[in-house]
């Protein structure tokens, strides 16, 4: 596959922060791969930057397209990569600071930035997603792997992760929350419809659903929680102020509907709600019987069985 270097000489001064691809080549649709020159800042193509291959934009270069960035594998920049229109790579994007998009962002492996990760629509990858700070998409999050945040997560309808979801701040879905593992978050958790996790739910501060709200194992929040239909969690239930589940404003519900489901309730009061407390696991005692150990004493080792 032929690889397209482009330097200095491609492109020409502007009177903005970036320079100008004035370059011979056709890269709207280059048949191969596309190499930038390091050190140039940030580079704007007009139109569209498209390549069947991988597109890299070397250390101290940022990208930026009038239109669309698309590669057929990966696409790489020391700084950031900016589209008016959407950005997708077969492979992973990855930036040194931050990715952002007009509409889309799709990658059919991981996205990767060191700052934040914003998209007009959608954002979908086949891995994971890892921003150093804040992730934003006006339509859904999903990812294959766990998707992870330093700051906030927002999505304009759901979020969605084969593992877990973390974020430092809050998590916030106009529709749902599901994560294959747990979710975790450093402020608030909140969902225009129902959350979900395979394993635990824990939050800074309160966490809050249109509909209900399941884990695997326990839930955990600073301050209160609040459910449009049911809590139901198989661990401990630990909330720093009110329970309210069942709070439904659209129809009548039944009492299924409002149960508040755990192993044990730790720490909180139940508001509104039904509670119902089935018991935590038994957990195993582990013997150390008969088990062979090294001690040190002066220097020497020696090896002895606990009876």
């Amino acid at each position: 596959m032929d690889t397209l270097k482009l330097t200095k000489n491609d492109f020409k001064e502007t009177e903005y922060y970036y320079k100008e691809y004035c370059g011979k080549t056709d890269v709207s649709n280059y048949e191969g791969n596309i190499e930038i020159e390091e050190g140039l800042g940030y580079v704007k193509f007009n139109g569209w930057l498209r390549a069947t291959g991988y597109i890299l934009a070397k250390a101290g270069l940022g990208i930026e397209a009038g239109e669309g960035i698309k590669a057929g594998e990966g696409i790489k920049a020391g700084w950031g990569i900016k589209a008016g229109e959407g950005i997708e790579a077969g492979w992973g994007i990855e930036a040194g600071w931050g990715i952002e998009a007009g509409w889309g962002i799709k990658a059919g492996e991981g996205i990767k930035a060191g700052s934040g990760i914003k998209a007009g629509w959608g954002i979908e990858v086949g891995e994971g997603i890892k921003a150093g700070w804040g992730i934003k998409a006006g339509l859904g999050i999903e990812a294959g792997w766990s998707i992870k945040a330093g700051l906030g997560i927002e999505a304009g309808e759901g979020i969605e992760a084969g593992e877990g979801i973390k974020a430092g701040e809050g998590i916030e879905a106009g529709e749902g929350i599901k994560a294959g593992e747990g979710i975790k978050a450093g402020l608030g958790i909140e969902a225009g419809l129902g959350i979900e996790a395979g394993l635990g739910i824990e939050a800074g501060w309160s966490i809050k659903a249109g509909l209900g709200i399941e884990a695997g194992e326990g839930i955990e929040a600073g301050e209160g929680i609040t459910s449009g239909l049911y809590i139901s969690c198989k661990l401990s239930l630990n909330i720093g102020l009110r329970i309210f589940a069942g709070v439904c404003w659209w129809r009548n519900i039944n009492d299924v509907e409002k149960t508040i489901t755990c192993g044990k309730l730790e720490k909180g009061k139940v508001e509104y709600g039904i509670l119902k407390e089935t018991g935590l696991p038994e957990q195993k005692e582990v013997s150390l019987k008969g088990k062979e150990v090294e001690v040190k004493l002066d220097g020497k080792t020696y090896k002895a069985i606990i009876q």
